[in-house]
């Protein structure tokens, strides 16, 4: 009994030293959630592209990373989205994926809600594998989705590619986002996010996708949620991009992608001694 108290007690302490850590960095977040409510200000720091931007825009490859537009009519300061805020960070927080770190192996579910799997399952000998993390309802992820598959389509012979589909970033009865290009509730069960899961397959037919559990293991050792992006090789963190959406880079994966496929191309440097 007195072993379970001082458990306790510590995932007690854990938890309040965890609020103290971040308290800054969340109260930083609310404050420019408020101020973004001003929409003087929004317009100013989420610019909205022209028509003469969109029309030059057109003519070039698509970017990587398109910019993510806020319309007017979201409201950003809510109860909804501090708690979304706050419970990104708390996962952040505590997650167990690093670099340079053993890469954390929960269980994922294939769509047919039958089989399980485990996300290092995916991946294949040396290969690196790359894990995108996100939901139907998270503006940022579904604007890249797309560089996404372009980028797996490119890199299909040196990598492997993972989708991973977590609890919803903008669900409509909690934070809701008029951008989401889909109108999904909090799962509640399996189904609910399998079917969430299906509109995303829609999207990205090509690229191999797998389910979080219920109990959300997977976005927790990856500190995952709002949308995340990681590669995985020989069962290591080699990359770890930042929470998004300001730190979710399709960018960075392709520079990653493409010095290592510079590596993998030079010849090695024999010596031979005589």
């Amino acid at each position: 009994m007195l072993h379970s108290v001082g458990v306790h007690t510590l995932q007690l302490l854990t938890q309040a030293a965890a609020c103290i850590l971040l308290f800054p960095r969340f109260l930083l977040t609310a404050v420019m959630l408020w101020l973004l409510d001003f929409l003087c200000i929004r317009k100013k720091m989420l610019t909205m592209p022209t028509a003469e931007e969109a029309a030059s825009a057109s003519e070039e490859p698509p970017p990587d990373d398109p910019p993510v537009c806020v319309s007017d009519s979201n409201r950003m300061f809510t109860l909804e989205s501090l708690k979304a805020v706050w419970h990104g960070q708390k996962l952040d927080f505590f997650k167990s994926a690093h670099v340079g770190s053993l890469a954390p192996n929960p269980e994922v579910i294939q769509l047919d809600g039958q089989k399980r799997l485990r996300i290092l399952d995916f991946a294949r000998g040396k290969r690196p594998l790359i894990l995108n993390f996100g939901s139907c309802t998270d503006p940022p992820f579904m604007a890249r989705l797309r560089s996404f598959q372009r980028l797996a389509a490119h890199f299909v012979d040196i990598a492997d590619f993972l989708l991973v589909y977590i609890e919803e970033a903008h669900p409509s009865d909690g934070w809701v986002s008029s951008d989401a290009a889909y109108n999904i509730p909090k799962h509640q069960c399996l189904q609910d996010r399998l079917r969430a899961a299906q509109l995303m397959r829609e999207g990205a037919p090509d690229c191999p996708l797998a389910v979080d559990t219920m109990d959300n293991a997977s976005s927790a050792a990856y500190g995952a949620y709002f949308e995340r992006l990681y590669i995985i090789q020989e069962e290591k963190v080699m990359y770890q991009g930042g929470r998004g959406p300001e730190g979710y880079k399709i960018s960075e994966l392709r520079s990653w992608l493409d010095q290592y496929k510079t590596r993998l191309q030079s010849p090695s440097t024999v010596v031979i001694q005589v």
